[in-house]
């Protein structure tokens, strides 16, 4: 080569075109967890970060749909783990925060006290009643305004009357005491006009349990044995409570899940073989088996990561002489994603609501700025 040839930098060997180099793509998709803090925490988005070397990261609907997955992992009747792969965090959490407090719910909302002697006071049982939840399905109802009459298309009518007699022991109410009156309110609204036609809290068209989508379905609570108070000999609760329909975002009561969360998918990477009685301190460290012992033959031992997954980031496996042989690693787009549900839903169904949730915001958003 004449010395009059020029040659790009980007031509040299060492520079490898069309793909990241090691450090540049173990930046871009893994948090790296140090013993102190973790680094490599921000999102890359600009599509031209990588522009020099070839490499296009930009998010197109054909790339997201190639890379986008979701694997259910763990499935029971009111829980659901399941890995999302091929997504951003902000995307993860909108979803989180959608079923915190945008999937509407069923709960009770107003309680009207008849007679309550308890140790707890009204407005405490009230907050506890209204935390409770109900077996009713909100598709089947329509919201209730402040200038709407309480009818049965928009409110769902409890009665509670429990009491200890005296000399008698104690009595634990439970939320099974709740007793779904299907045709409305049985309390006359009180009124100062002795010659006015007297009316309930509630205008009931029909009784509820003659509607076909309840005939089948009573409307009663979802688990019977919560505990909602005790009473002494003598003492008496007697109430009549209103469940309406409502969003997470207005109170927690609303909210369909227990609790919704994820974490990134962890990755543990051993710098270097770790044998002997090493190995054995290793595995000891950790205090969600993490690592395991491989048998070498010959009396020979080396540590091997067994389930990554399990790791909670507590960090003793990198603490002290350990932090030059492990790395703790966090995968940044595969989200292992919980939903704890409540059971107005199934917690599959949770994250379906969901994402219809967010593809109608998605819609909104588009007409706005056409």
């Amino acid at each position: 080569m004449s010395s009059s040839t020029k040659l790009s930098a980007l031509d040299m060997p060492d520079v490898p075109m069309g793909h990241l180099p090691e450090h540049l793509h173990l930046q871009r998709t893994r948090v790296v967890c140090k013993a102190d803090a973790p680094i490599h925490t921000e999102g890359i988005q600009y599509s031209g970060a990588y522009a020099s070397t070839g490499v296009d990261i930009s998010m197109g609907p054909n790339k997201f749909c190639k890379n986008f997955k979701i694997e259910v992992v763990r499935l029971t009747e009111d829980e659901i783990e399941f890995d999302m792969v091929g997504i951003d965090a902000s995307l993860a959490n909108a979803f989180r925060r959608i079923l915190i407090a945008e999937v509407p719910t069923m709960a009770i909302e107003k309680v009207l006290m008849v007679n309550n002697t308890s140790v707890i006071a009204d407005e405490v049982l009230a907050h506890r009643l209204g935390l409770v939840p109900l077996n009713a399905d909100p598709r089947l109802f329509e919201y209730l305004s402040e200038n709407d009459t309480p009818n049965e298309r928009n409110t769902i009518v409890y009665k509670m009357e429990v009491s200890c007699k005296k000399g008698g022991s104690r009595v634990t109410v439970k939320s099974d005491q709740l007793k779904w009156l299907p045709n409305g309110s049985e309390l006359q609204m009180t009124t100062y006009d002795s010659s006015a036609k007297a009316k309930s809290y509630t205008s009931f068209s029909c009784s509820q349990d003659s509607l076909p989508e309840f005939s089948k379905k009573p409307l009663g609570v979802r688990f019977d044995d919560i505990i909602l108070a005790k009473l002494g000999p003598g003492q008496v609760i007697e109430l009549e409570a209103h469940a309406v329909k409502g969003m997470g975002k207005v109170h927690a009561k609303w909210s369909p899940v227990a609790t919704a969360w994820y974490r990134m998918l962890p990755e543990v990477v051993l710098l270097k073989e770790v044998k002997g009685d090493d190995a054995e301190k290793l595995v000891k460290k950790c205090p969600v088996g993490v690592f395991d012992i491989e048998d070498l033959g010959n009396g020979e031992k080396k540590a091997a990561v067994a389930n990554s997954r399990a790791c909670t980031l507590c960090r003793e496996c990198v603490r002290g002489v350990n932090e030059e042989l492990v790395e703790l690693r966090r995968v940044k787009d595969h989200f292992i994603f919980t939903i704890e549900s409540t059971g107005a839903f199934s917690p599959e169904e949770l994250f379906i609501k969901a994402v219809k949730i967010l593809e109608e915001k998605c819609d909104r958003v588009i007409s706005e700025l056409s």
